[in-house]
């Protein structure tokens, strides 16, 4: 499946590439494709494609000359992407403390889309959810997926300081913060997991294009799994679920 794309100049450097505005699988899965195939091109090359919901933002290492050759040419390697399979996913099962220590909007957050916690959590916990992609922090992971009766907007006023493995709700996404950071998110509980290490390789062990299935787990197992982690012998692969 093709889609009809709006290819710009972002600025000398960069070419914008969006899809229809929309979250969807499809659509992200020809994100994926497209961003691997233009890697694939341009290996000897230095550039850097970063993916969003529905857009790839290209960085070559040289000035833009002539912008419409550029267009032509990925054009034509989008054209030739058609009826590729799908990009390997991995599923991860990333366990998640919704105790009132952790889950310091969790009440608020009730009150303000009237669903008791316990619903919350459920819902939460549910679906399978997909890495979209990676941003604002390394290893954020912006997922899809999230149950409509949990949507509600981002804070009025953010934090300065959410702790990190921070899960919170936005808008229509959820995700964990790998950093302590500053953010606007409802955090609804914790992730002992550390997503994010730039002494690993790969630093963040999930990619865009993997599932990740939340797993409710106590306040005790939660101490208990943050110092197994904290062990560099940890193997991630421990996380893994079978599709």
């Amino acid at each position: 499946m093709s889609f009809q794309l709006q290819y710009s100049q972002y600025n000398e450097h960069s070419i914008l590439v969006e899809w229809p505005a929309i979250i969807d699988e499809k659509i992200l899965q020809d994100i994926l494709i497209f961003k691997e195939k233009i890697e694939n091109k341009y290996t000897k090359q230095s550039i850097q494609v970063i993916s969003a919901y529905s857009s790839i933002l290209i960085f070559y290492n040289i000035t833009i000359d002539n912008v419409n050759d550029v267009f032509l040419d990925l054009k034509e390697l989008y054209s030739s992407q058609r009826n590729l399979k799908q990009i390997e996913s991995k599923t991860f099962r990333v366990p998640v403390c919704y105790d009132p220590e952790f889950a310091m909007d969790l009440e608020a957050y009730s009150e303000e889309i009237k669903l008791p916690k316990d619903t919350i959590i459920r819902l939460h916990s549910d679906p399978i959810y997909r890495v979209c992609f990676i941003g604002f922090l390394p290893g954020f992971l912006y997922l899809g997926g999230l149950n409509s009766t949990l949507h509600l907007d981002r804070k009025l006023t953010p934090n300065l300081n959410i702790k990190k493995g921070s899960v919170g709700i936005g808008g229509k996404q959820t995700g964990i913060y790998p950093q302590d950071s500053p953010g606007g998110w409802h955090i609804i509980g914790n992730s002992p997991i550390e997503l994010f290490n730039p002494k690993h390789n790969p630093p963040c062990f999930i990619k865009a294009g993997d599932r990740v299935k939340f797993h409710p787990i106590s306040k005790l197992e939660h101490q208990k799994m943050k110092s197994e982690i904290n062990n560099p012998k940890f193997d991630f692969k421990t996380l893994l679920l079978n599709d």
